[in-house]
């Protein structure tokens, strides 16, 4: 689902996976794609599954407009991040929270902003929990996730009332047959992709 148009990224909707497996968040944030697809936009799916990813020290390196000290996977996140029109982050709960890698993706992105501090600038911004046990921390993910987006200067939407307050929340039960039977947080996804959907399509027309 790579769109490449010489050295650039044509514009698409970037879905972010924060699972280490290749389970439920990824079955999840690829459903979401795949609806979007549909509607009729282009998405590119990373994932942190199998990629070398180091943690931001703060060494400041970045500071200085020549990007990331750190040589690993992430690099090739930047350039998407850049040129997305739309982000959505998935991640499973951990401990209450964002997944470590979720985490450590995000605090990167500081190298991203010291470079082009426009890089996320108004761009819509999704978020998608999935959690083992039915009240596992998935708002308070998905609020990490939003924290991100606001302190990056993207915009941060949700499905709206009723069922997606916040974003997509599921209960996977840990599996993916879990949570293909968790129809409140597919409803909640639909909800969310649609209102992205429209979002960019009102967006597009101004």
């Amino acid at each position: 689902m790579l769109y490449w148009l010489t050295l650039k990224v044509v514009l698409m909707i970037l879905g972010v996976c924060g699972s280490p497996r290749p389970q439920a968040t990824e079955y999840a944030l690829k459903q979401a794609l795949g609806m979007l697809e549909g509607m009729g936009h282009e998405t590119v799916f990373w994932g942190v599954m199998g990629k070398q990813i180091g943690f931001c020290t703060h060494c400041d390196y970045c500071l200085g407009g020549k990007g990331c000290v750190i040589q690993d996977d992430v690099q090739g996140l930047y350039p998407l991040l850049e040129a997305a029109e739309a982000i959505i982050f998935a991640s499973p709960v951990y401990n209450g929270g964002v997944s470590a890698q979720t985490k450590a993706v995000m605090d990167r992105t500081r190298a991203l902003m010291a470079r082009n501090p426009k890089a996320l600038q108004n761009k819509p911004g999704v978020a998608i929990a999935i959690g083992g046990d039915r009240s596992g921390g998935q708002e308070l993910a998905i609020q990490q996730i939003m924290t991100f987006y606001t302190l990056n200067g993207a915009l941060t939407l949700s499905g709206g009332f009723f069922g997606a307050n916040l974003g997509a929340a599921f209960w996977s039960r840990d599996s993916v047959e879990g949570l293909k039977a968790d129809d409140e947080g597919f409803r909640g996804l639909r909800k969310t992709v649609k209102r992205l959907d429209r979002y960019l399509k009102e967006r597009g027309g101004e």
